[in-house]
């Protein structure tokens, strides 16, 4: 009994001490840095939103079985079909805490609205629409995304998280016309002609590309729905509800049935049955202006009818968000965009913010040079209103540092310069941007490089310093909303202060430092004996005759006040 008993206690502790192993192991598997956790009250300001930009299909493969739909199996040419990224996919990355991890607090996804179900040749190659600006049904998800209800689960599980959700939204253009797709009715959409980008007319009335029918955004007409989107909705039998919803927008509304106003009811059910937060609103200057301040008008009634009847998912009293994409606005621009022959000022009609295209070029720049300037637009001719800035996208083929040298000095630019930042997933992992063989954007749509977070020390110590860096900005609305002003030259330090109503925020950031012992001049900022905290190296600090001092390896340092 006692031989037996014995090896019984031994074997049992081979087994605690390998289960042991086992959990180390796992834990190092790769050389990622988890964030100190440290549970941020600060309250949320579109202004200085961390935006995470992802494309649908590219980002996360959650569910397998949704890979292929719609006879969708024709050959395509490099990166232009469906690759199995979908919603549930991005789910499953906020329930891992990847978002929460990188200090994002609002996700902005392509569309998933159903797309058109053949494939075209846009002159590089056979293209599906994996990247969802191709619609069929607006009132449908593609099921190569997922589902409604998925949506509804994403949402929710975001909305748990503190992270809100911008929706990508097409109004337009209809999807390209295939074999399987045929065009929409001629009251509802111009063929011809294709747009030149000169003057206004030749920019809004007009496909933007060849084979994009174009909606008459611009017509009050009454027109009739499709017979092919009639006859669908009846094959999946939601005919008499489609149309019941319509009717009862019509008669609430009083707007003509016109394309645009088809349109605007379908994209605003989904805030009104989901509480999406936010649209981002794609080609937003090859549409008539005044259908951008409908669609605001709409959508913000559908949030707050959302948040009336689901009080106890709201997160807060934030208004509906909507930043469009003005192809090649910059923030120097100010308030208007310029068509040559005509300015808009897209602001007045329901834009909070607007896609920065200028940052990428600012980014050549010295710190102090891109930080005050982009302070003195937003807090001048800006002010009131928002840029969301960016590096590199979906869709520009010159972003800066497209051979990802300089990963560190991209998030430094990215999430320290003042308005909201849009980090396009594979920022923060140095996803290659260089894929042979594919032609155009297709090359900057690769999918995200989860193998390489996994195995490479190079790249997690890049993702380390994007989650120190993000995790800040999510913490203090001062660094990206907040008011900036220099403190130190040599080395390079600067303050970041935003008040709202009663709440107030300040912060101190050192970039360029030298390595082991550092000054930080704080003096007119911070007073002597007030205790900060470097999140970056993870060292409380005291303020003694004007400036703190540090000693570590790092070249940045970023204080905040210890509570």
């Amino acid at each position: 009994m006692n031989k037996c008993y014995a090896f019984l206690v031994t074997a049992l502790l081979l087994l605690s001490c390998k289960g042991i192993d086992e959990k180390k192991n796992e834990s190092q598997k790769n050389n990622i840095t988890k964030p100190t956790e440290k549970k941020s009250g600060s309250p949320f300001f579109w202004e200085g939103a961390n935006i995470y930009f992802l494309l649908t299909d590219r980002f996360n493969n959650g569910n397998p079985e949704n890979d292929i739909n719609f006879r969708r199996t024709d050959s395509t040419a490099v990166l232009r079909g469906f690759k199995g990224g979908d919603i549930q996919g991005i789910t499953n990355k906020i329930n891992d805490g990847y978002f929460s991890d990188l200090g994002i607090n609002a996700i902005w996804f392509t569309p998933v609205v159903e797309q058109i179900h053949g494939s075209t040749n846009e002159g590089t190659g056979n293209t599906y629409g994996y990247h969802g600006y191709w619609t069929k049904d607006w009132t449908a998800i593609d099921p190569n995304f997922g589902t409604k209800k998925e949506l509804e689960t994403m949402v929710k599980t975001a909305h748990k998280n503190g992270i809100r959700i911008l929706m990508d939204v097409v109004i337009n253009h209809t999807g390209p016309v295939t074999d399987t797709d045929p065009v929409w009715p001629k009251e509802w959409v111009r063929t011809e002609p294709t747009c030149q980008f000169t003057t206004y007319e030749n920019t809004t009335k007009c496909t933007l590309v060849d084979n994009l029918p174009d909606i008459y955004t611009e017509s009050d007409e009454a027109v009739e729905l499709p017979d092919a989107l009639l006859a669908k909705w009846k094959n999946e039998g939601r005919l008499s509800q489609e149309l019941d919803e319509l009717q009862l927008f019509f008669e609430r509304t009083g707007y003509p049935r016109a394309p645009r106003f088809y349109i605007i009811k379908w994209l605003t059910d989904y805030v009104n049955d989901l509480g999406i937060d936010g649209f981002r609103v794609d080609t937003v200057k090859h549409t008539d202006e005044k259908a951008w301040g409908e669609l605001y008008k709409e959508a913000s009634h559908a949030f707050s009818t959302w948040k009336k009847k689901h009080p106890d998912q709201v997160l807060d009293s934030t208004p509906f968000y909507m930043v469009g994409e003005v192809y090649n606005y910059g923030i120097s621009s100010g308030r208007e965009y310029d068509f040559g022959d005509k300015k808009v000022d897209y602001f007045d009609y329901g834009f909070k913010s607007l896609i920065n295209f200028e940052l990428k070029h600012d980014a050549s720049k010295d710190y102090e040079s891109i930080f005050k300037k982009y302070n003195d637009i937003l807090h001048g001719k800006l002010n009131g209103k928002g840029t969301v800035n960016y590096l590199t996208s979906h869709d520009d083929g010159n972003p800066f540092d497209k051979e990802r040298k300089m990963p560190i000095k991209s998030a430094n630019i990215l999430l320290l310069t003042p308005g909201a930042s849009q980090i396009y997933y594979g920022d923060e992992s140095a996803r290659d941007l260089t894929i042979d063989a594919a032609e155009g954007d297709a090359t900057l749509r690769s999918f995200m490089n989860w193998s390489e977070i996994d195995s490479l020390s190079s790249t997690q110590k890049i993702l380390n310093h994007w989650r120190k860096l993000g995790r800040f900005r999510n913490d203090h609305p001062a660094v990206g909303a907040g008011k900036h002003k220099r403190l130190g030259k040599t080395p390079y330090v600067f303050s970041r202060s935003y008040t709202n109503g009663g709440y107030t925020d300040k912060v101190v950031i050192g970039l360029d430092l030298p390595k082991g012992k550092k000054s930080l001049w704080v003096k007119g900022f911070f007073g002597d004996g007030t205790k900060l905290y470097d999140t970056y190296s993870e060292t409380e600090i005291v303020v003694k005759n004007g400036k703190v001092l540090l000693e570590n390896d790092f070249d940045i340092a970023l204080l905040e006040v210890v509570e």
